[in-house]
């Protein structure tokens, strides 16, 4: 993967660095998707990747089968979008982060079950030989200090994401076991079921300094996940049931910004109402 610029330690930056009347904050071009700046620390950059993975039979029959990032896209000062006959996505830059809009068609000949979803992965890049540099201090070589930063929404409040392991939306859990043979699903050997479900499509990352936050969120999901181990965030967008030629219209978010994983959590219902 390639980043423009060398990535510093977050740690570095303060809230004196991004005042409250902040721009809103710019898109780029990335190799996978877009990339997210903010004005003036081109090495805080984060990255989406669209998209990594389809999951229980969006897209292509399998219950675990690989997306593709090689997808028509186009880019302006104040828009970018991915734009193709199945997957319609659009990004907004806004003072903490980014709206998505993520337009789903099926355009295959089954019908998708209602537990179908695309992941997406929001991350902050990683160049060979510069981990101990990174943005957010993510380090998958030293003591695994981000995975003390990232959390997710559980029934029991705010959970942090320590693992590989996958979190099943609670209200999907009993849909997905279905699908399961013997316990196991396809991508039981790298993400094993968690016994902890997730209540809402978000996951959180605070810096080691717990001075800046970042977070990826959708308004319906089917689980979250991260760890992989790129130092990435993945929010499963639940995207069935779907007929053939049907689509579906999901609302999502990203968020970066000085501030802390409450702070962060906070704007997250505010913005995603239903989901408290």
């Amino acid at each position: 993967m390639k980043r423009m610029v060398a990535p510093i330690v977050w740690a570095v930056f303060t809230t004196a660095a991004f005042p409250a009347s902040a721009p809103k904050l710019e898109l780029f071009e990335w190799e996978r998707g877009f990339g997210l700046r903010v004005p003036g620390a081109p090495a805080a950059d984060m990255f989406l990747w669209v998209y990594e993975w389809n999951m229980f039979e969006a897209m292509q029959r399998g219950q675990h089968t690989h997306g593709t990032y090689q997808l028509p896209r186009r880019l302006t000062a104040n828009e970018a979008v991915v734009d193709s006959p199945a997957l319609h996505l659009t990004l907004r830059p806004v003072a903490d982060g980014a709206e998505l809009l993520l337009r789903v068609t099926n355009t295959t000949d089954a019908r998708w079950p209602e537990i179908a979803g695309i992941i997406p992965c929001w991350n902050p890049g990683m160049v060979a030989g510069t981990n101990a540099s990174m943005p957010l201090s993510l380090n998958p070589n030293f003591a695994d200090p981000w995975r003390q930063k990232t959390f997710f929404l559980s029934r029991d409040g705010l959970a942090p994401l320590t693992s590989r392991a996958l979190h099943f939306n609670a209200a999907q859990r009993v849909a997905a076991m279905r699908a399961a043979e013997d316990g196991r699903f396809a991508f039981s050997g790298k993400w094993p079921v968690s016994d902890i479900d997730a209540t809402a499509g978000v996951l959180v990352r605070e810096s080691e300094d717990g001075r800046w936050v970042t977070a990826v969120a959708w308004e319906d999901f089917l689980s979250v996940q991260g760890h992989n181990p790129w130092n990435c965030l993945h929010v499963g967008v639940r995207v069935g049931a779907l007929a053939p030629g049907d689509s579906r219209t999901i609302r999502g978010r990203l968020y970066l910004f000085p501030g802390d994983v409450a702070e962060c959590v906070a704007r997250f219902r505010r913005d995603f109402p239903a989901a408290r």
